[in-house]
């Protein structure tokens, strides 16, 4: 994989955002002196400059660079996109892949705008040819009745799990095969549980939803298996695409269940600071990557519960792109967090860093999992950095007596915001539930002890974990 660079911002903005570059790197000409260029190679980065200058405005001249560097040298091209305005009045890239890419871009940058003078950098993916797909199954929940999973099928882009000593440019790289990754539309998936089968097909972006309805009442809990496969488009002559989908039906003994936020709630992500999130996100790792202290201890004592064996379901409802699932999953699994279905969004047609969509994603996404669970009450984890409280408070409404404590991570010391907050604690005392601003982990697990959540043992662990994490 190779960059083609077309622009002189272009060329500081992948600096910036990798921490470093790549070994292979194709520059417009006039952007570098000959000088840089010759920096460049002697610190092992291979340049090589176009013959020609490049139209950075033109989606055609930039089209015709990236098909001639790929039919020349056999390799996948990644090239500096163009401005959106620029985009819009020149024609568009053949193939619906790259067409559906750009799309999701443009979208991408008219928010990034907003938060960046330069925004970040524009990548647009060209595949030399089709590729191998996969199916990508989400960890799905359930009840003994019914079993919801869901998933996209992709083509296999060689996805890497970057390591702890990885290079900054490499996790960029990883990012962005992640955030471009081609869906397969109309993907057609046989799923198998239990002896039942049942078929289903993907949608426009590839994504599937299905409930699967045992041949009989679950009699035990825990994490079920759904095998799927892929029926069409046709695997090669004796091979097979599968999956497993993992489905969690939490047990009768269930106390309550955990329905947390992830960004800013469980690991720090700088919501409110949006082109620091974005360096985080393009430079950073599961490795590199740090939850708030005493984050693992405390989900863990909650999972447990009063009882310390209850098996309490935790769910994590999050506006970011299903696009990260992967990272996220081994982030928890690397840090030791009790793992859970992760209900995320699509990137689609929208940026991932607009509110509304943030809003109506979460609630919309709460009032699954609740309405899955009537007999159960849930403790509602997030920050005070975007509208947790908000959203939080519109579910209390919603389902009375169904919420027994909110805890809010107290990330932003604006003191206007500190005070709407205090009003919402207030309005949800007025119901019957308690919301707690909390500046941590340690703060919160005294509290769930005190109302008989979690052992009072399991706050001396909160705070070992806490000083571990320090």
């Amino acid at each position: 994989m190779v960059f083609l660079v077309l622009t002189r911002s272009g060329y500081e903005d992948l600096k910036r955002l990798s921490g470093s570059l790549p070994p292979q790197l194709w520059v417009n000409q006039g952007v570098l002196s000959e000088t840089e260029v010759g920096q460049l190679r002697g610190a092992g980065t291979e340049v090589f400059i176009t013959a020609a200058r490049i139209d950075a405005a033109s989606s055609a001249a930039i089209d015709n660079a990236v098909l001639s560097i790929q039919q020349n040298h056999g390799v996948r091209v990644w090239a500096e996109h163009p401005a959106p305005e620029s985009v819009a009045r020149q024609p568009a890239a053949a193939g619906k892949g790259a067409q559906n890419f750009r799309r999701s871009l443009q979208a991408l940058r008219g928010k990034a705008d907003a938060f960046s003078d330069r925004a970040w950098l524009h990548m647009k993916r060209f595949a030399a040819s089709d590729g191998p797909v996969m199916i990508l199954p989400y960890l799905g929940f359930g009840n003994p009745e019914r079993l919801l999973i869901s998933g996209r099928v992709l083509k296999d882009e060689g996805f890497a799990v970057p390591s702890e000593n990885e290079r900054g440019w490499r996790n960029f790289i990883e990012l962005y095969k992640r955030l471009s990754s081609d869906e397969v539309p109309g993907a057609r998936i046989r799923a198998e549980f239990q002896g039942s089968v049942q078929e289903f097909v993907t949608d426009r972006d590839g994504y599937f939803n299905a409930e699967i309805k045992p041949a009989r009442p679950l009699e035990s809990a825990g994490w079920q298996s759904v095998t799927l496969e892929l029926v069409d488009p046709r695997p090669p002559a004796g091979s097979r695409i599968h999956a497993v989908a993992q489905v969690l039906v939490p047990p009768a003994a269930a106390g309550f269940g955990i329905i947390s936020d992830i960004d800013d709630t469980v690991l720090w992500s700088n919501v409110t600071n949006k082109l620091r999130m974005l360096r985080m996100l393009a430079v950073a790792n599961a490795h590199t990557r740090k939850p708030f202290q005493g984050v693992t201890a405390f989900y863990r004592a909650l999972q447990a519960g009063a009882g310390g064996n209850e098996g309490n379901p935790v769910f994590y409802v999050s506006s970011s792109p299903w696009n990260l699932y992967t990272p996220l999953v081994d982030f928890f699994n690397l840090q030791g967090i009790p793992l859970g279905p992760l209900l995320l969004r699509d990137l689609g047609m929208h940026s991932v860093f607009s509110a509304n969509p943030h809003h109506s994603h979460k609630l919309a996404s709460i009032e699954r999992i609740m309405e899955t669970y009537p007999h159960l009450k849930f403790i509602l984890i997030g920050d005070s950095g975007q509208q947790d409280p908000e959203i939080y408070r519109q579910v209390v409404e919603r389902y009375p007596q169904r919420v027994r404590v909110i805890y809010i991570r107290n990330v932003n010391p604006d003191p206007a915001r500190i005070e709407a907050i205090d009003k919402l604690t207030e309005e949800v005392r007025q119901t019957g539930a308690q919301l707690v601003l909390t500046p941590d982990s340690e703060y919160a697990a005294v509290h769930a002890a005190a109302e008989g959540l979690i052992l009072a043992d399991a706050v001396a662990e909160v705070r070992s974990g806490k000083k571990d994490d320090q």
